[in-house]
């Protein structure tokens, strides 16, 4: 196989897109974990997601009913 004029473009083309694509997977994996710390305190301050199993306290029904 006979080396084109063009390999240097090529190998630099390959080389920047390596070079995006890990710095996209660096970003995700970066967020993911600031995202699970923030999720982790806002646990702690009393918040709880929407998918978590529902607490014994009374319900904002509940609590509208009463006032």
């Amino acid at each position: 196989m006979e080396m084109t004029p063009h390999l240097p473009f090529i190998v630099a083309a390959y080389a920047a897109a390596a070079v995006v694509v890990g710095a996209l997977i660096v970003w995700i994996v970066h967020d993911y974990r600031a995202q699970q710390r923030t999720l982790a305190q806002l646990e702690m301050q009393g918040f709880s997601r929407r998918s978590a199993p529902a607490r014994s306290g009374p319900t904002m029904e509940q609590v509208k009913e009463r006032i």
